[in-house]
């Protein structure tokens, strides 16, 4: 059958390159590790130090989860052998609609699999924390901060990712000023450090009478959350902690409460804000955490002298420093200046379609370490 024969000429493309790719895993020396570990575990004292322990565990969750994933590429694999193998024996046709199937998702699978081996960075692994703000423009710019934060927590959802706004600020007609929200899944970090940037739009406005074309710009920044109890000082004479009345809905509780909570570390200028929990307390809390996940990160990046590669630096919010264009007229195209990388489908890319964009930033920021 010649169907069946392209296809196993395609699966055996794949050979060398699942091989290649199940090398970057280290195996054995993750295998000898989770026998280390559970070794230790099995020693009377190993909970007598809670904190300690669980991050062993949570080390020997990663490790296996790891291993897991390379092991069910590599089952997946053998298993279109087995079926390629059947259908030259019994020259079935049904066969063959299934090795193509099954070929069309290992395929989908490897993909997906190389790309998050690109995922090696310290703070990867961690949720994320997104802040978004609009640009001068007023209305439009607001309205265009709305549609990023749409588009973002839309990707959150295809991923299974969980999304909780944790500040905002209403633009005075419609969109948004500004808003905070943290992405919580494994990864999260990882794969939306590549949207850290000023983001363009470009369209027939909505605000406008006349119909014109119009441009507008928000930003985007985003850090780690990082979940360990960070060993970072601060001194109360370096902040300010200023409250305020939550903007959002929730009853008269919120609105005559101030229990919105704006911490500014006076050294830095960096501004921290949380207004979702209903306690001032609770807001309090999530602030200072945040500032700290914050200043660590700013160590970090001195200490290394990698400050662009980990926060990245968020520019003036205007023209000729856009990381992304998304042109909805004249012509349709969403394209990203760093990497090139072009979809012509504008509305997709806002419903949500940011794979394309991701996986182009990863491979190229891995490429030019590479350099």
């Amino acid at each position: 059958m010649v169907e069946l024969e392209q296809y196993k000429y395609e699966w055996n493309q794949y050979n060398d390159k699942v091989k290649e790719l199940a090398g970057t895993f280290h195996i054995e020396e993750k295998k000898e590790k989770i026998r280390d570990i559970e070794n230790v575990m099995e020693e009377q004292n190993f909970w007598d130090d809670v904190k300690k322990s669980r991050e062993v565990m949570r080390e020997l969750k990663q490790l296996k989860s790891s291993l897991e994933v390379i092991t069910n590429l590599q089952n997946m694999y053998d298993d279109i052998g087995v079926l390629i193998e059947m259908g030259d024996e019994e020259e079935d046709q049904s066969v063959v609609t299934e090795v193509e199937e099954e070929l069309k998702e290992f395929k989908e699978q490897f993909e997906k699999v190389k790309i998050e081996t690109l995922l090696s960075g310290e703070y990867d692994k961690c949720n994320a924390i997104l802040k978004i703000n609009a640009g001068a423009g007023g209305t439009e710019s607001c309205d265009w901060a709305s549609m990023l934060y749409r588009m973002f927590t839309r990707w959150a959802d295809s991923k299974g990712y969980k999304t909780e706004v944790l500040d905002f600020l209403d633009g005075d007609e419609a969109g948004l000023k500004s808003i905070t929200f943290q992405v919580t899944g494994e990864n999260a970090y990882g794969y939306l450090k590549s949207e850290k940037g000023v983001h363009r739009l470009v369209r027939i406005s909505p605000f406008n009478a006349a119909g014109k074309r119009q441009t507008s710009f928000s930003s985007c920044d985003v850090m780690p959350d990082i979940e360990e109890d960070l060993d970072v000082e601060i001194k109360d004479d370096d902040i300010r902690i200023d409250t305020y009345r939550s903007s959002g809905a929730g009853g008269q509780h919120i609105n005559k409460t101030s229990s919105a909570i704006r911490i500014t570390h006076l050294p830095t200028g960096i501004v921290v804000q949380c207004q979702n929990e209903r306690s001032q307390l609770q807001n309090k809390d999530r602030a200072m955490k945040m500032l700290k996940s914050k200043l660590y990160v700013l160590k970090k990046q001195e200490e290394e002298e990698k400050r662009s590669g980990i926060r990245g630096e968020v520019k003036e919010i205007g023209w000729g420093n856009q990381i992304r264009s998304y042109v909805m007229q004249p012509y349709t195209m969403v394209k990203d200046h760093r990497t090139n990388q072009e979809v012509a489908d504008v509305n997709k890319v806002l419903d949500g379609y940011l794979d394309p964009f991701i996986n182009a930033y990863l491979k190229w920021i891995n490429t030019d370490k590479e350099k």
